[in-house]
Protein backbone atom coordinates (compact mmCIF):
# COMPACT_ATOMS: atom_id res chain seq x y z
CA UNK A 1 0.00 0.00 0.00
CA UNK A 2 1.39 3.13 -0.82
CA UNK A 3 3.14 5.03 2.10
CA UNK A 4 1.53 8.60 1.29
CA UNK A 5 -2.03 8.62 1.39
CA UNK A 6 -4.32 10.43 -0.57
CA UNK A 7 -7.29 11.96 1.80
CA UNK A 8 -10.16 10.60 0.10
CA UNK A 9 -10.52 7.49 -2.36
CA UNK A 10 -13.71 7.76 -4.44
CA UNK A 11 -14.64 4.92 -6.21
CA UNK A 12 -16.93 5.83 -9.15
CA UNK A 13 -16.66 8.61 -11.60
CA UNK A 14 -20.46 8.49 -12.13
CA UNK A 15 -23.25 11.50 -11.61
CA UNK A 16 -22.52 11.31 -7.62
CA UNK A 17 -19.04 10.32 -8.02
CA UNK A 18 -17.84 13.44 -9.97
CA UNK A 19 -19.72 15.75 -7.89
CA UNK A 20 -18.11 14.45 -4.77
CA UNK A 21 -14.36 14.52 -5.99
CA UNK A 22 -15.21 18.76 -7.00
CA UNK A 23 -16.12 19.47 -3.70
CA UNK A 24 -13.69 17.75 -1.97
CA UNK A 25 -10.97 19.38 -3.97
CA UNK A 26 -12.16 22.47 -4.31
CA UNK A 27 -9.57 24.06 -1.50
CA UNK A 28 -6.97 22.62 -3.27
CA UNK A 29 -5.36 21.23 -0.88
CA UNK A 30 -7.43 18.42 0.13
CA UNK A 31 -5.66 15.01 -2.38
CA UNK A 32 -8.52 12.90 -3.67
CA UNK A 33 -8.37 10.05 -5.96
CA UNK A 34 -10.96 9.14 -8.15
CA UNK A 35 -11.26 5.51 -9.72
CA UNK A 36 -12.98 4.83 -12.56
CA UNK A 37 -13.89 1.13 -14.19
CA UNK A 38 -14.81 2.76 -17.64
CA UNK A 39 -12.88 4.87 -19.77
CA UNK A 40 -13.37 8.31 -21.59
CA UNK A 41 -16.85 10.40 -22.50
CA UNK A 42 -15.21 11.93 -25.10
CA UNK A 43 -17.22 10.13 -27.73
CA UNK A 44 -19.57 11.62 -30.62
CA UNK A 45 -22.54 9.78 -29.67
CA UNK A 46 -21.88 10.20 -26.13
CA UNK A 47 -21.96 14.08 -26.29
CA UNK A 48 -25.08 14.53 -29.08
CA UNK A 49 -28.31 13.98 -26.87
CA UNK A 50 -29.82 11.65 -29.15
CA UNK A 51 -26.60 9.20 -29.25
CA UNK A 52 -28.21 7.95 -26.03
CA UNK A 53 -29.79 5.54 -28.35
CA UNK A 54 -26.94 4.37 -29.67
CA UNK A 55 -25.45 4.40 -26.33
CA UNK A 56 -27.79 2.00 -24.53
CA UNK A 57 -26.33 -0.81 -25.54
CA UNK A 58 -22.58 0.01 -26.06
CA UNK A 59 -20.64 -2.55 -24.49
CA UNK A 60 -17.85 -0.24 -24.19
CA UNK A 61 -19.72 2.37 -22.34
CA UNK A 62 -21.69 0.18 -20.56
CA UNK A 63 -22.15 -2.83 -17.45
CA UNK A 64 -24.65 -4.59 -19.74
CA UNK A 65 -26.09 -6.10 -16.49
CA UNK A 66 -29.06 -8.43 -17.04
CA UNK A 67 -31.71 -8.93 -13.82
CA UNK A 68 -32.26 -12.82 -13.14
CA UNK A 69 -35.89 -13.85 -14.29
CA UNK A 70 -38.68 -12.51 -13.06
CA UNK A 71 -41.33 -13.75 -11.78
CA UNK A 72 -43.83 -10.86 -11.45
CA UNK A 73 -42.53 -10.23 -15.35
CA UNK A 74 -43.00 -13.87 -16.75
CA UNK A 75 -39.70 -14.96 -16.11
CA UNK A 76 -38.06 -12.52 -18.19
CA UNK A 77 -34.36 -10.98 -18.17
CA UNK A 78 -34.44 -7.78 -18.32
CA UNK A 79 -31.61 -5.82 -19.73
CA UNK A 80 -30.54 -3.10 -17.02
CA UNK A 81 -27.42 -0.92 -18.82
CA UNK A 82 -25.76 1.03 -16.22
CA UNK A 83 -22.98 3.71 -17.25
CA UNK A 84 -19.25 2.26 -17.33
CA UNK A 85 -17.66 5.49 -18.52
CA UNK A 86 -16.31 9.04 -17.17
CA UNK A 87 -19.71 10.58 -16.62
CA UNK A 88 -21.26 6.87 -15.34
CA UNK A 89 -24.88 7.00 -16.12
CA UNK A 90 -25.24 10.58 -17.01
CA UNK A 91 -23.27 9.99 -19.78
CA UNK A 92 -25.86 7.70 -21.11
CA UNK A 93 -29.16 8.20 -19.90
CA UNK A 94 -31.83 10.26 -21.51
CA UNK A 95 -31.05 13.02 -19.70
CA UNK A 96 -34.37 13.86 -18.12
CA UNK A 97 -33.78 16.37 -14.81
CA UNK A 98 -36.34 15.82 -12.29
CA UNK A 99 -36.22 16.43 -9.04
CA UNK A 100 -38.57 14.40 -7.25
CA UNK A 101 -42.01 15.61 -5.32
CA UNK A 102 -41.81 16.91 -1.57
CA UNK A 103 -43.16 13.70 -0.53
CA UNK A 104 -40.49 11.80 -1.62
CA UNK A 105 -38.20 13.64 0.26
CA UNK A 106 -40.10 13.79 3.66
CA UNK A 107 -40.84 10.01 3.47
CA UNK A 108 -36.95 9.79 3.29
CA UNK A 109 -36.23 11.82 6.36
CA UNK A 110 -39.37 9.36 8.28
CA UNK A 111 -36.97 6.60 7.39
CA UNK A 112 -34.64 7.57 9.39
CA UNK A 113 -32.50 9.98 6.84
CA UNK A 114 -32.75 12.52 9.21
CA UNK A 115 -31.99 16.24 7.09
CA UNK A 116 -32.99 14.98 4.06
CA UNK A 117 -36.73 16.39 4.19
CA UNK A 118 -37.68 18.36 0.86
CA UNK A 119 -37.44 21.66 3.25
CA UNK A 120 -33.29 20.25 3.42
CA UNK A 121 -32.76 19.42 0.05
CA UNK A 122 -34.59 21.88 -1.95
CA UNK A 123 -31.83 24.53 -1.31
CA UNK A 124 -29.14 22.38 -2.63
CA UNK A 125 -31.15 21.82 -6.06
CA UNK A 126 -31.39 25.39 -6.36
CA UNK A 127 -27.43 25.93 -5.60
CA UNK A 128 -26.64 23.18 -8.34
CA UNK A 129 -29.05 24.32 -11.11
CA UNK A 130 -28.27 26.68 -14.05
CA UNK A 131 -31.39 27.14 -16.06
CA UNK A 132 -31.39 28.21 -19.74
CA UNK A 133 -34.97 29.20 -20.50
CA UNK A 134 -37.14 31.10 -22.93
CA UNK A 135 -39.14 34.42 -21.96
CA UNK A 136 -42.76 35.02 -23.39
CA UNK A 137 -40.81 36.49 -25.90
CA UNK A 138 -38.60 34.00 -26.82
CA UNK A 139 -35.94 35.47 -25.20
CA UNK A 140 -32.92 32.76 -24.24
CA UNK A 141 -31.85 33.82 -20.37
CA UNK A 142 -29.88 32.06 -17.79
CA UNK A 143 -31.37 31.47 -14.14
CA UNK A 144 -29.34 30.91 -11.23
CA UNK A 145 -25.22 29.80 -11.52
CA UNK A 146 -24.88 26.88 -10.49
CA UNK A 147 -22.30 24.16 -12.23
CA UNK A 148 -25.35 21.55 -13.61
CA UNK A 149 -27.05 23.43 -17.05
CA UNK A 150 -30.21 22.60 -17.74
CA UNK A 151 -31.92 23.66 -20.76
CA UNK A 152 -35.67 23.96 -21.95
CA UNK A 153 -35.47 22.68 -25.29
CA UNK A 154 -39.19 23.19 -26.53
CA UNK A 155 -38.94 25.60 -29.21
CA UNK A 156 -36.69 22.71 -30.96
CA UNK A 157 -38.95 19.46 -29.95
CA UNK A 158 -41.01 18.21 -32.77
CA UNK A 159 -44.50 20.01 -33.20
CA UNK A 160 -46.48 16.87 -33.12
CA UNK A 161 -45.57 16.61 -29.06
CA UNK A 162 -47.38 19.85 -28.27
CA UNK A 163 -50.60 17.66 -29.10
CA UNK A 164 -49.71 15.60 -25.92
CA UNK A 165 -50.22 18.31 -23.90
CA UNK A 166 -53.48 19.60 -25.92
CA UNK A 167 -54.50 15.95 -24.84
CA UNK A 168 -53.35 16.66 -21.06
CA UNK A 169 -54.95 19.75 -20.79
CA UNK A 170 -58.40 18.19 -22.41
CA UNK A 171 -57.90 15.45 -19.36
CA UNK A 172 -57.64 18.26 -16.65
CA UNK A 173 -54.17 18.03 -15.80
CA UNK A 174 -52.09 21.39 -15.73
CA UNK A 175 -49.46 22.77 -17.80
CA UNK A 176 -46.12 23.91 -16.39
CA UNK A 177 -43.47 26.01 -18.16
CA UNK A 178 -40.58 24.02 -15.45
CA UNK A 179 -41.61 20.73 -15.24
CA UNK A 180 -38.32 19.62 -14.05
CA UNK A 181 -39.65 21.72 -9.93
CA UNK A 182 -42.86 21.07 -10.04
CA UNK A 183 -44.34 19.92 -6.59
CA UNK A 184 -47.99 18.25 -7.33
CA UNK A 185 -49.68 17.65 -10.31
CA UNK A 186 -48.34 18.97 -13.72
CA UNK A 187 -47.24 18.16 -17.27
CA UNK A 188 -44.67 19.77 -19.78
CA UNK A 189 -41.63 19.44 -21.54
CA UNK A 190 -39.32 18.04 -19.78
CA UNK A 191 -35.93 20.57 -19.51
CA UNK A 192 -32.41 18.45 -19.95
CA UNK A 193 -29.07 18.21 -18.68
CA UNK A 194 -27.87 19.87 -22.19
CA UNK A 195 -25.83 22.93 -23.18
CA UNK A 196 -25.74 24.38 -26.45
CA UNK A 197 -26.25 21.28 -28.38
CA UNK A 198 -24.24 18.53 -26.20
CA UNK A 199 -25.05 16.27 -23.22
CA UNK A 200 -24.08 18.02 -19.95
CA UNK A 201 -23.26 15.07 -17.75
CA UNK A 202 -22.02 15.11 -13.96
CA UNK A 203 -18.41 14.72 -15.59
CA UNK A 204 -18.99 17.91 -17.54
CA UNK A 205 -20.47 19.60 -14.81
CA UNK A 206 -18.43 18.79 -11.92
CA UNK A 207 -15.48 17.07 -13.05
CA UNK A 208 -14.61 19.05 -15.57
CA UNK A 209 -13.59 22.14 -13.43
CA UNK A 210 -12.12 19.69 -10.79
CA UNK A 211 -9.35 18.48 -13.12
CA UNK A 212 -7.83 21.32 -13.29
CA UNK A 213 -6.81 21.09 -9.52
CA UNK A 214 -3.83 19.45 -8.52
CA UNK A 215 -4.96 17.51 -5.75
CA UNK A 216 -6.99 15.06 -7.96
CA UNK A 217 -6.23 12.67 -9.38
CA UNK A 218 -8.34 10.28 -11.61
CA UNK A 219 -7.66 6.67 -13.03
CA UNK A 220 -9.63 5.29 -15.90
CA UNK A 221 -10.14 1.64 -17.02
CA UNK A 222 -9.71 0.68 -13.24
CA UNK A 223 -11.37 -2.12 -11.51
CA UNK A 224 -12.08 -1.93 -7.74
CA UNK A 225 -11.95 -5.18 -6.38
CA UNK A 226 -12.42 -4.33 -2.39
CA UNK A 227 -12.55 -1.96 0.19
CA UNK A 228 -9.70 -2.71 2.46
CA UNK A 229 -9.88 -2.96 6.39
CA UNK A 230 -8.35 -2.71 9.22
CA UNK A 231 -10.12 -3.84 12.32
CA UNK A 232 -13.81 -1.77 11.71
CA UNK A 233 -11.80 1.17 9.45
CA UNK A 234 -12.06 1.53 6.07
CA UNK A 235 -8.19 2.54 4.95
CA UNK A 236 -8.25 1.63 1.53
CA UNK A 237 -8.92 0.14 -1.58
CA UNK A 238 -7.38 -2.74 -4.33
CA UNK A 239 -7.85 -1.86 -7.72
CA UNK A 240 -6.96 -3.56 -10.87
CA UNK A 241 -5.48 -1.24 -13.82
CA UNK A 242 -3.75 -2.22 -16.51
CA UNK A 243 -3.52 -5.61 -15.76
CA UNK A 244 -1.66 -5.28 -12.39
CA UNK A 245 -3.37 -4.94 -9.01
CA UNK A 246 -2.73 -2.22 -6.66
CA UNK A 247 -3.12 -0.55 -3.48
CA UNK A 248 -3.86 2.79 -2.22
CA UNK A 249 -4.42 4.16 1.02
CA UNK A 250 -7.19 6.74 1.90
CA UNK A 251 -5.81 8.98 5.16
CA UNK A 252 -9.24 10.10 5.90
CA UNK A 253 -11.75 8.09 4.04
CA UNK A 254 -13.26 6.05 1.12
CA UNK A 255 -16.47 6.82 -0.21
CA UNK A 256 -18.22 4.53 -2.67
CA UNK A 257 -20.39 5.64 -5.50
CA UNK A 258 -20.37 3.18 -7.90
CA UNK A 259 -23.89 2.81 -8.41
CA UNK A 260 -27.07 1.10 -6.74
CA UNK A 261 -25.89 -2.34 -7.91
CA UNK A 262 -22.08 -1.87 -7.95
CA UNK A 263 -21.83 -0.16 -4.65
CA UNK A 264 -23.25 -3.44 -2.27
CA UNK A 265 -21.34 -5.57 -4.83
CA UNK A 266 -18.07 -3.57 -3.92
CA UNK A 267 -18.91 -3.94 0.30
CA UNK A 268 -19.91 -7.78 -0.32
CA UNK A 269 -16.74 -8.47 -1.93
CA UNK A 270 -15.03 -6.34 0.81
CA UNK A 271 -16.29 -9.13 3.82
CA UNK A 272 -19.36 -6.12 4.55
CA UNK A 273 -22.68 -7.54 4.50
CA UNK A 274 -24.77 -10.48 4.83
CA UNK A 275 -22.42 -12.55 7.01
CA UNK A 276 -23.95 -16.23 5.65
CA UNK A 277 -24.33 -15.30 2.18
CA UNK A 278 -20.25 -14.27 2.24
CA UNK A 279 -19.39 -17.18 3.87
CA UNK A 280 -21.40 -19.62 1.67
CA UNK A 281 -19.33 -17.67 -1.72
CA UNK A 282 -15.79 -17.98 0.41
CA UNK A 283 -15.80 -14.55 1.47
CA UNK A 284 -14.65 -14.33 5.01
CA UNK A 285 -17.17 -11.83 7.15
CA UNK A 286 -15.42 -8.91 8.65
CA UNK A 287 -18.72 -7.03 9.24
CA UNK A 288 -22.16 -8.73 9.12
CA UNK A 289 -24.14 -5.94 8.00
CA UNK A 290 -27.48 -7.80 6.67
CA UNK A 291 -29.18 -4.93 4.59
CA UNK A 292 -26.16 -4.78 2.82
CA UNK A 293 -27.60 -5.39 -0.85
CA UNK A 294 -31.16 -5.42 -0.08
CA UNK A 295 -33.90 -2.85 -0.47
CA UNK A 296 -33.76 -2.61 -4.11
CA UNK A 297 -36.46 -0.26 -5.75
CA UNK A 298 -36.82 0.66 -9.51
CA UNK A 299 -39.45 2.30 -12.04
CA UNK A 300 -41.22 0.04 -14.24
CA UNK A 301 -43.30 1.23 -17.19
CA UNK A 302 -45.07 -0.26 -19.97
CA UNK A 303 -45.52 1.26 -23.51
CA UNK A 304 -48.05 1.79 -25.90
CA UNK A 305 -47.22 2.48 -29.95
CA UNK A 306 -49.61 4.34 -31.72
CA UNK A 307 -49.71 5.04 -35.62
CA UNK A 308 -50.12 8.74 -36.50
CA UNK A 309 -51.62 9.75 -39.56
CA UNK A 310 -49.37 13.05 -39.24
CA UNK A 311 -45.66 13.72 -39.59
CA UNK A 312 -44.01 12.20 -36.14
CA UNK A 313 -40.38 12.31 -35.76
CA UNK A 314 -40.71 8.76 -37.55
CA UNK A 315 -41.01 10.94 -40.81
CA UNK A 316 -37.08 11.81 -40.39
CA UNK A 317 -35.52 9.65 -37.68
CA UNK A 318 -36.99 6.20 -39.28
CA UNK A 319 -35.47 6.82 -42.79
CA UNK A 320 -31.96 6.99 -43.88
CA UNK A 321 -32.50 10.52 -45.80
CA UNK A 322 -34.10 11.93 -43.03
CA UNK A 323 -31.02 10.83 -40.42
CA UNK A 324 -28.61 12.04 -42.84
CA UNK A 325 -30.12 15.29 -43.22
CA UNK A 326 -30.52 15.81 -39.34
CA UNK A 327 -26.93 14.75 -38.91
CA UNK A 328 -25.97 17.25 -41.17
CA UNK A 329 -27.98 20.23 -39.80
CA UNK A 330 -26.72 19.17 -36.31
CA UNK A 331 -23.04 19.28 -37.30
CA UNK A 332 -23.80 22.38 -38.83
CA UNK A 333 -25.89 24.04 -36.02
CA UNK A 334 -25.96 21.90 -32.90
CA UNK A 335 -29.75 22.23 -33.66
CA UNK A 336 -32.74 19.94 -34.77
CA UNK A 337 -33.82 16.55 -34.17
CA UNK A 338 -30.62 15.03 -32.64
CA UNK A 339 -29.91 18.12 -30.34
CA UNK A 340 -32.95 17.04 -28.21
CA UNK A 341 -33.08 13.72 -26.07
CA UNK A 342 -35.90 11.33 -27.12
CA UNK A 343 -38.00 12.13 -23.66
CA UNK A 344 -39.73 15.31 -24.41
CA UNK A 345 -42.97 15.77 -23.06
CA UNK A 346 -44.31 14.13 -20.14
CA UNK A 347 -45.36 15.10 -16.34
CA UNK A 348 -46.45 13.77 -12.79
CA UNK A 349 -50.36 12.64 -12.79
CA UNK A 350 -53.02 11.47 -10.30
CA UNK A 351 -54.61 8.10 -11.90
CA UNK A 352 -57.43 9.17 -9.54
CA UNK A 353 -58.64 12.46 -8.19
CA UNK A 354 -58.97 11.29 -5.07
CA UNK A 355 -55.52 10.55 -4.58
CA UNK A 356 -53.69 13.54 -2.73
CA UNK A 357 -50.66 12.76 -4.11
CA UNK A 358 -49.56 12.17 -8.04
CA UNK A 359 -49.04 8.57 -8.41
CA UNK A 360 -48.22 8.15 -12.23
CA UNK A 361 -45.19 9.68 -14.22
CA UNK A 362 -46.04 9.87 -17.88
CA UNK A 363 -43.83 9.49 -20.94
CA UNK A 364 -45.06 11.52 -24.55
CA UNK A 365 -42.73 10.80 -27.29
CA UNK A 366 -43.01 11.57 -30.91
CA UNK A 367 -41.95 8.42 -32.03
CA UNK A 368 -42.94 5.24 -32.40
CA UNK A 369 -39.88 2.75 -31.32
CA UNK A 370 -38.66 -0.27 -29.39
CA UNK A 371 -35.77 -2.04 -27.83
CA UNK A 372 -34.84 -5.78 -28.40
CA UNK A 373 -33.96 -7.55 -25.17
CA UNK A 374 -29.88 -7.33 -25.98
CA UNK A 375 -30.85 -3.51 -25.69
CA UNK A 376 -31.05 -2.51 -29.79
CA UNK A 377 -33.39 0.40 -30.51
CA UNK A 378 -35.41 -0.23 -33.51
CA UNK A 379 -37.40 2.99 -34.87
CA UNK A 380 -40.54 2.71 -36.78
CA UNK A 381 -40.58 4.21 -40.71
CA UNK A 382 -44.03 5.02 -40.61
CA UNK A 383 -45.00 7.67 -38.14
CA UNK A 384 -46.23 7.11 -34.62
CA UNK A 385 -46.05 8.28 -30.92
CA UNK A 386 -45.49 6.77 -28.17
CA UNK A 387 -47.44 6.36 -24.52
CA UNK A 388 -45.46 5.54 -21.43
CA UNK A 389 -46.52 5.42 -17.80
CA UNK A 390 -44.43 4.58 -15.06
CA UNK A 391 -46.28 3.88 -11.17
CA UNK A 392 -44.14 6.67 -9.36
CA UNK A 393 -43.52 4.78 -5.71
CA UNK A 394 -43.44 1.62 -6.03
CA UNK A 395 -43.11 -0.74 -2.60
CA UNK A 396 -41.75 -3.71 -4.10
CA UNK A 397 -38.22 -4.50 -2.62
CA UNK A 398 -35.80 -6.75 -4.53
CA UNK A 399 -31.92 -7.19 -3.95
CA UNK A 400 -28.35 -7.24 -5.19
CA UNK A 401 -26.40 -10.23 -4.32
CA UNK A 402 -22.67 -11.68 -5.51
CA UNK A 403 -22.56 -14.18 -7.78
CA UNK A 404 -19.59 -15.21 -6.84
CA UNK A 405 -16.50 -14.15 -5.24
CA UNK A 406 -14.71 -13.07 -8.10
CA UNK A 407 -14.54 -9.26 -8.85
CA UNK A 408 -15.00 -9.59 -12.57
CA UNK A 409 -18.83 -11.60 -12.37
CA UNK A 410 -21.76 -9.61 -12.43
CA UNK A 411 -23.90 -9.52 -9.87
CA UNK A 412 -27.28 -11.07 -9.04
CA UNK A 413 -29.87 -8.26 -9.52
CA UNK A 414 -33.47 -9.64 -8.19
CA UNK A 415 -35.65 -6.96 -8.85
CA UNK A 416 -38.90 -8.69 -7.42
CA UNK A 417 -41.15 -7.09 -9.96
CA UNK A 418 -45.17 -6.98 -8.74
CA UNK A 419 -44.31 -8.46 -6.15
CA UNK A 420 -47.33 -6.61 -3.68
CA UNK A 421 -50.97 -5.85 -4.46
CA UNK A 422 -50.57 -2.01 -4.08
CA UNK A 423 -47.93 -2.73 -7.34
CA UNK A 424 -50.34 -4.94 -9.07
CA UNK A 425 -52.85 -2.38 -8.52
CA UNK A 426 -50.57 0.83 -9.92
CA UNK A 427 -49.99 -1.01 -12.99
CA UNK A 428 -53.87 -1.54 -13.80
CA UNK A 429 -54.33 2.00 -12.92
CA UNK A 430 -51.32 2.65 -15.43
CA UNK A 431 -52.96 1.41 -18.07
CA UNK A 432 -56.32 3.13 -17.26
CA UNK A 433 -53.93 6.66 -17.99
CA UNK A 434 -52.50 5.44 -20.98
CA UNK A 435 -55.88 4.52 -22.41
CA UNK A 436 -57.04 8.19 -20.71
CA UNK A 437 -54.38 9.86 -22.51
CA UNK A 438 -55.27 8.00 -25.99
CA UNK A 439 -58.95 8.76 -25.69
CA UNK A 440 -58.21 12.65 -26.04
CA UNK A 441 -59.60 14.11 -28.85
CA UNK A 442 -56.06 16.06 -29.62
CA UNK A 443 -54.50 12.28 -29.95
CA UNK A 444 -57.64 10.37 -31.02
CA UNK A 445 -58.13 12.70 -34.25
CA UNK A 446 -54.40 11.86 -35.40
CA UNK A 447 -54.13 8.08 -34.66
CA UNK A 448 -54.80 5.79 -37.47
CA UNK A 449 -54.12 2.73 -34.99
CA UNK A 450 -52.63 1.20 -31.58
CA UNK A 451 -49.87 -0.65 -33.10
CA UNK A 452 -48.67 -2.40 -29.30
CA UNK A 453 -50.51 -4.05 -27.69
CA UNK A 454 -53.03 -5.31 -30.14
CA UNK A 455 -55.82 -3.26 -30.56
CA UNK A 456 -58.06 -6.01 -30.20
CA UNK A 457 -56.77 -6.37 -26.40
CA UNK A 458 -58.50 -4.86 -24.07
CA UNK A 459 -59.79 -7.22 -21.06
CA UNK A 460 -58.61 -6.00 -18.05
CA UNK A 461 -56.99 -9.23 -17.02
CA UNK A 462 -55.15 -9.74 -20.24
CA UNK A 463 -53.78 -6.02 -20.31
CA UNK A 464 -52.41 -6.91 -17.07
CA UNK A 465 -50.95 -9.90 -18.73
CA UNK A 466 -49.57 -7.82 -21.30
CA UNK A 467 -47.91 -5.61 -18.72
CA UNK A 468 -46.24 -8.50 -17.15
CA UNK A 469 -45.18 -9.71 -20.77
CA UNK A 470 -43.57 -6.55 -21.83
CA UNK A 471 -42.91 -3.76 -18.99
CA UNK A 472 -39.64 -2.97 -18.29
CA UNK A 473 -37.49 -1.21 -16.01
CA UNK A 474 -37.20 2.62 -16.61
CA UNK A 475 -33.42 2.31 -15.50
CA UNK A 476 -33.79 4.07 -11.77
CA UNK A 477 -32.56 1.71 -9.64
CA UNK A 478 -31.81 2.56 -5.93
CA UNK A 479 -31.85 1.97 -2.10
CA UNK A 480 -29.47 -1.02 -1.89
CA UNK A 481 -27.47 0.52 0.96
CA UNK A 482 -29.98 2.81 1.93
CA UNK A 483 -29.83 5.38 5.15
CA UNK A 484 -31.98 4.51 8.18
CA UNK A 485 -32.53 4.56 11.72
CA UNK A 486 -29.47 1.54 12.45
CA UNK A 487 -27.97 -1.52 10.81
CA UNK A 488 -31.28 -3.47 11.69
CA UNK A 489 -32.99 -2.01 8.80
CA UNK A 490 -29.95 0.03 6.77
CA UNK A 491 -26.80 0.14 5.93
CA UNK A 492 -25.94 3.69 6.13
CA UNK A 493 -26.76 6.83 8.89
CA UNK A 494 -27.86 10.01 7.78
CA UNK A 495 -25.00 11.58 6.88
CA UNK A 496 -24.29 8.25 4.37
CA UNK A 497 -21.67 6.54 7.03
CA UNK A 498 -21.34 2.66 7.05
CA UNK A 499 -22.91 1.44 10.34
CA UNK A 500 -19.98 0.17 12.37
CA UNK A 501 -17.51 1.01 9.99
CA UNK A 502 -15.23 3.80 10.06
CA UNK A 503 -14.29 5.87 7.73
CA UNK A 504 -16.20 4.31 5.08
CA UNK A 505 -19.37 5.91 3.23
CA UNK A 506 -22.03 5.29 0.19
CA UNK A 507 -22.46 8.50 -1.53
CA UNK A 508 -24.88 6.92 -5.01
CA UNK A 509 -28.47 6.11 -5.49
CA UNK A 510 -28.31 3.44 -3.85
CA UNK A 511 -28.31 5.96 -0.26
CA UNK A 512 -31.93 6.25 -1.29
CA UNK A 513 -34.01 5.05 1.50
CA UNK A 514 -36.60 4.69 -1.29
CA UNK A 515 -36.88 5.93 -5.02
CA UNK A 516 -38.15 9.13 -5.72
CA UNK A 517 -41.14 10.08 -7.49
CA UNK A 518 -39.51 10.13 -11.27
CA UNK A 519 -36.28 10.12 -13.24
CA UNK A 520 -33.13 9.37 -10.79
CA UNK A 521 -30.58 11.42 -11.84
CA UNK A 522 -31.76 15.12 -10.53
CA UNK A 523 -31.76 13.80 -6.88
CA UNK A 524 -28.03 11.27 -7.14
CA UNK A 525 -26.27 14.62 -7.95
CA UNK A 526 -28.40 16.58 -4.87
CA UNK A 527 -27.82 13.49 -2.78
CA UNK A 528 -24.04 13.82 -3.37
CA UNK A 529 -23.46 16.92 -3.36
CA UNK A 530 -24.91 17.72 -0.35
CA UNK A 531 -22.46 14.27 1.07
CA UNK A 532 -19.64 15.85 0.11
CA UNK A 533 -20.58 18.99 2.18
CA UNK A 534 -21.02 16.90 5.19
CA UNK A 535 -17.70 15.17 4.41
CA UNK A 536 -15.36 17.89 4.48
CA UNK A 537 -17.90 19.74 7.69
CA UNK A 538 -17.29 16.42 9.38
CA UNK A 539 -13.94 16.51 8.44
CA UNK A 540 -12.78 20.37 9.52
CA UNK A 541 -14.81 19.37 12.84
CA UNK A 542 -12.21 16.62 13.68
CA UNK A 543 -9.45 16.91 11.32
CA UNK A 544 -6.67 15.23 13.05
CA UNK A 545 -8.72 11.73 14.36
CA UNK A 546 -8.86 10.31 10.93
CA UNK A 547 -5.41 10.24 10.18
CA UNK A 548 -4.10 9.29 13.74
CA UNK A 549 -6.50 6.23 13.48
CA UNK A 550 -5.17 4.88 10.32
CA UNK A 551 -1.64 4.86 10.97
Amino acid sequence: MNETPFDYIVVGAGSAGCAVAERLTRDGRTRVLLIEAGGSDKRFWIKVPLGYGVNFANPRLNWSYHAEPDAGLNGRAIYWPRGRVIGGSSSINAMAYMRGLPHDFDDWESAGARGWSWQDVRPAYEQLERHFERDTDGTLRQRGDGPLAISDLSEQMNPFSERFLTAAEQNGWARSDNLSAVTDQAVGYYRSTVRRGFRWSSADAFLAPARGRGNLRVVSGALVEKVILQGRRAIGVRFRHKGRVQEVRAGREVILSAGAINSPKLLQLSGIGPAAQLRALGIVPLHDLREVGRGLQDHLAISYLYRSNVPTLNNILGRMSGRMMAGLRYLATRRGPLAVPINQVGGYIRSDPALARPDMQIYCNPMSYGTDAAGRTHLDPAPGYLLCAQPCRPDSRGEVLLRSSDPEDAPLIRPNSLATEHDRDAARRALRLIAQMARAPALAEVTRQRLTPAPDLTDPDALLEDFRARASTVFHPTSTCRMGHGPQDSVLDHRLRVHGIAGLRVVDASAFPSVTSGNTNAPTIMLASRAAGMIVEDSANAPDRALAQVG
